[in-house]
């Protein structure tokens, strides 16, 4: 079995090694980086090496729409669960905050949503000079992804989409991904561990006339899915709802639509990405 198990932290950055600082413009546009916006420590600095480029959409009207569709649908899957609507107040918050992430990248892989990404462009060492007189006047610069960690969202969709997944399938690990009893400050993390071992034992069943002679096929399934939380969710945030919501919380979003009596749609406004 293959698992997404890339480890880009271990290759050195060679962006900003001794040699690299030895040319005379890099070392005289530095200075002057320096004393006007004081000392940077090179992991703030734009990095050259590839896996650690950041990354934007390549079609960022057409694929922010489609991952605002799987959002509504994530949304709309909480919403209709009456287990999940009995629960707190409070322990609701705490489940969205915890799984919105897990189960919107499995919305990914149900819709089999694809998507292409390119190189940040970036002004160049001269511009941002000329230009640091206005750059008191802007808003804070946002982060952008990374390749490696749009590559490692990839290599999840990829291996989920080599389950080939039913939608009983789908809809069972769904409930086993939100009813996450581990997660900290629950008031009813007896009730929410019952429901997790419920729908798991649900999936176990439904896989059984499935896949009869596939018997590692549950086990497969749950440790796969184990590695949808190694996505942080500020990556998905930034690439795929910061050309639509702009510098808003994407918690509070998702909140408002949970709790309004009509979903609203989330479409690309005048915060689309340049």
């Amino acid at each position: 079995m293959t698992t997404c198990s890339m480890d880009l932290d271990c290759e050195r950055c060679q962006c900003h090694s001794e040699e690299n600082r030895n040319a005379i413009l890099y070392t005289l546009l530095s200075q002057n980086l320096n004393h006007k916006w004081g000392s940077h420590s090179p992991s703030q600095q734009r990095c050259l090496c590839q896996k650690r480029r950041t990354v934007c959409l390549q079609t960022p009207e057409v694929t922010c729409q489609a991952a605002s569709d799987v959002l509504v649908k994530t949304v709309s899957f909480m919403k209709n669960l009456p287990s999940f609507q009995l629960l707190p107040r409070g322990d609701q918050r705490l489940l969205l905050d915890s799984c919105w992430a897990p189960l919107f990248i499995l919305g990914l892989v149900q819709e089999m949503v694809t998507f292409e990404v390119m190189e940040t462009p970036a002004p160049s060492m001269l511009k941002r000079i000329l230009l640091d007189g206005q750059s008191k006047r802007q808003e804070p610069e946002r982060t952008q992804p990374t390749l490696a960690g749009v590559q490692r969202l990839q290599c999840c969709l990829n291996t989920f989409w080599s389950l080939d997944l039913s939608p009983k399938e789908y809809a069972y690990l769904k409930g086993a991904i939100l009813f996450n009893p581990d997660v900290p400050g629950l008031r009813a993390s007896l009730y929410i561990e019952s429901l997790q071992r419920e729908a798991q034992r649900v999936l176990r069943e439904v896989l059984v006339p499935l896949h009869p002679e596939d018997q590692g096929r549950f086990a497969r399934i749950l440790l796969i899915a184990s590695t949808l939380r190694s996505i942080p969710p500020a990556l998905i945030t930034d690439l795929f709802f910061r050309p639509i919501i702009g510098n808003a919380d994407i918690i509070e979003v998702i909140t408002e639509m949970l709790y309004e009596i009509t979903c609203r749609r989330l479409t690309l406004s005048s915060h689309t990405a340049s």
